[in-house]
């Protein structure tokens, strides 16, 4: 019965989703509204699908349902609620499901907020891209990914998850987050190629995506950060991110489509880098079908990659049809995407953005051949190669940094041009705190160029922000007679992408900042023990006090304890282990960490007691990790503040601020909008 629920939820979508961009093409050919309407309705149907058939696998997971092949192989009676439920992404076939969920999901809400505007051509368009892109992935899961598959003799209990992705709650968190960043990329393109095909593809259809744009942006990036604590609490290694080629596939759309959204602002400002916005936003999605190629076709080796399927030829060639009708689109519209603003000035907030964006794409071309390339020489050649992180450290650090320069000083650049004078009022205290922070980097011991380096860019990034809010705050202070904290928050609410992207950057220098520090002061050890003896690390006294064994019904853990002193305190006992799995011969280690704002303990189990009763201890002392995660934290919370809805009631004017002028008495267009809601 489910698996019929499940076929007859997927069917619904598919044909749904072939019914929809029939009626969209029929109407926008004879110009009949009516099958507009038709074709629009069938979005609904779509996710209905999806629904339907999410709802089915799950309700197979949760009921032990092994006559399903796929919960035969992902799932097992012992296995705890959490990991039967996170088993819907656990491999191919249901993370395909997920996919078509998030996609109809984005569909429908894009289908609702354009409903005064079911008509417009360039609604219909978008949405009829949007379709087919579902219809691929329906058309997966009725051929080579169907995840309702069923088995003639169901056993009476299933294989269970991958033992990585049954040991950390985060497995709950981590996969959606991304799959809402990377489907999330099909709506911005779809609205893209309909202003190619309809030739509206000036700054109108940057308007209509914008929201769903941020969005995907912030999703993908909580789920890259998610993914990196994964990492780091699960996998044992005493790091967070290792340049694998999984989370290189995450990362590179994450950079296109941040060069975008910097870009996006020259262009609806200046009316500029059209052809370059519109490249971005269809490169972000091909590389999100690149991304699902590399994770899910199983031409990768890699912690982060479970499956192995025969879907690889279905993803490239339907990554090869995106890639190949966005040039011939671009192509096709090449003499009418011409610009008509220009740079001005070298000097200049627009001229620093396209500087910013050729660093993204710089970094992005990098990461993306450390990736490809061996895939490519292995094929080509037979020969087995690894790119590994000496390579992506060396080239991408520099580009890192220069990223950092432009964070810090682009939000200080006026537009069209500016003078000296204003440039030196601009960025003097910022440079003052920088050059100060590198100076007692260096007396506390940071050795090393770029770390150095990070901390006073880090440095001249968080003044600049405080500038800007400081004065922002203070024109609107002075403008509406209004006390300080009131100022500040209408401040922000009236102009929430401004300040949200403060926020945002704010975020970025504490990752920055941490990763600058575990890098510079991180210190591994493995230290080997007998019952009641000591090591000590970095100022940390380790005492192996014994072990225990823990057995469930999941799983059966071994684990050591030890004491932990530091500086006459007692930090408490850890415990890391390392677990097997029924259906798994090897052992999953479980890192135990004490979390600090300035450094974790890192303990793993390296080797379970020998014969001599002695253990082998990973110790790592890591700097500021924490800064990871509290960074995402903030930039989650910019991302909230930019997607939330301008406060609009009656408009007050503000004064710009000069190019060259007087002392500064109010704010600018690099501080302040023009038109200042009250």
């Amino acid at each position: 019965m489910k698996a019929s629920l499940g076929i007859l939820g997927v069917a619904l979508g598919a044909s749904s989703a072939g019914l929809g961009i029939c009626a969209l093409a029929r109407g926008l050919w004879t110009h009949d509204d009516r099958w507009l309407i038709v074709g629009r309705r069938a979005i609904f149907f779509v996710l209905g699908g999806a629904v339907v058939a999410v709802g089915a696998m799950e309700w197979a997971l949760i009921t032990h349902d092994f006559s399903l092949q796929y919960v035969a192989a992902n799932n097992a009676r012992e296995t705890p609620l959490l990991f039967t439920i996170t088993g819907l992404w656990a491999a191919l076939e249901g993370s395909i499901l997920l996919w078509v969920l998030v996609l109809g999901g984005f569909l429908t809400f894009t289908a609702y907020k354009f409903r005064a505007r079911v008509t417009d051509p360039l609604v219909a368009w978008a949405s009829l891209i949007g379709l087919a892109v579902a219809l691929f992935f329906f058309a997966l899961m009725l051929g080579p990914a169907n995840p309702f598959r069923t088995l003639s003799n169901p056993p009476f209990d299933g294989q269970g998850p991958n033992a990585l992705l049954q040991d950390h709650p985060l497995m709950a968190f981590h996969p959606p987050m991304l799959y809402l960043g990377l489907v999330g990329f099909t709506i911005p393109f779809a609205f893209a190629v309909a202003a190619l095909i309809t030739g509206r593809f000036s700054e109108g259809w940057l308007a209509d995506v914008r929201k769903a744009t941020l969005i995907a942006w912030g999703a993908l990036t909580i789920g890259i950060i998610l993914g990196a604590w994964w990492s780091y609490e699960v996998l044992g290694w005493g790091g967070f991110w290792a340049w694998d080629p999984v989370e290189n596939a995450a990362l590179l759309p994450w950079l296109t489509a941040t060069a975008f959204l910097h870009s996006v602002i020259v262009q609806e400002r200046r009316a500029m880098l059209r052809v370059w916005n519109l490249s971005l936003i269809l490169s972000t999605f091909c590389l999100t079908i690149l991304a699902t190629f590399l994770t899910r076709s199983g031409v990768l080796n890699s912690v982060h990659s479970f499956t192995e399927s025969d879907i690889g030829p279905w993803l490239l060639a339907f990554l090869g049809v995106v890639a190949a009708g966005s040039i011939a689109l671009i192509a096709w519209r090449g003499d009418r995407l011409r610009s008509p603003g220009r740079i001005d000035s070298p000097v200049s907030r627009e001229a620093a953005f396209l500087v910013n964006n050729l660093l993204f794409a710089g970094l992005a071309f990098v990461v993306l051949l450390g990736t490809v390339y061996p895939l490519l020489a292995e094929a080509l050649q037979g020969h087995q190669l690894s790119v590994g992180g000496p390579y992506f450290n060396l080239m991408t650090t520099p580009i890192a940094l220069a990223l950092l320069l432009m964070m810090a000083v682009a939000p200080a650049l006026p537009w069209r041009a500016t003078s000296t004078d204003v440039l030196r009022r601009r960025l003097i205290i910022p440079a003052y705190t920088a050059g100060i922070t590198m100076v007692v980097a260096l007396v506390l011991g940071t050795r090393g160029i770029t770390t150095v380096l990070a901390f006073g860019l880090a440095a001249f990034a968080v003044a600049g922000i405080v500038r800007q809010y400081v004065v922002g705050a203070r024109a609107r202070h002075r403008a509406e007679s209004e006390r300080w904290p009131t100022a500040v928050r209408r401040m922000v609410s009236g102009n929430p992408r401004l300040y949200g992207g403060l926020v945002v950057h704010t975020g970025i220098v504490c990752i920055a900042v941490a990763l600058a520090a575990f890098g510079a002061f991180t210190t591994r050890r493995e230290v080997e023990l007998a019952r009641g003896q000591s090591a000590t690390v970095s100022g940390y006294t380790i005492t192996y006090l014994g072990n225990r064994t823990e057995k469930s019904p999941q799983k059966t853990s071994v684990a050591v304890l030890l004491r932990i002193h530091h500086d006459g305190s007692d930090l408490g006992t850890y415990a890391p282990a390392i677990s097997t799995f029924p259906g798994s011969n090897e052992g999953i280690g479980t890192p135990s960490v004490k979390t600090g704002f300035l450094r974790d303990v890192y303990l793993t189990l390296v080797s379970s007691p020998n014969e001599k009763g002695r253990v082998t201890i990973g110790v790592d002392i890591n700097a500021m990790v924490v800064w990871l995660w509290i960074g995402g934290a903030v930039i989650a919370l910019g991302t909230a503040i930019a997607i939330s809805p301008e406060l609009r009631r009656r408009k007050v004017r503000v004064d710009r601020e000069p190019v060259s002028a007087p002392p500064e008495a109010g704010p600018t267009p690099s501080e302040e909008p023009e038109v200042v809601p009250v």
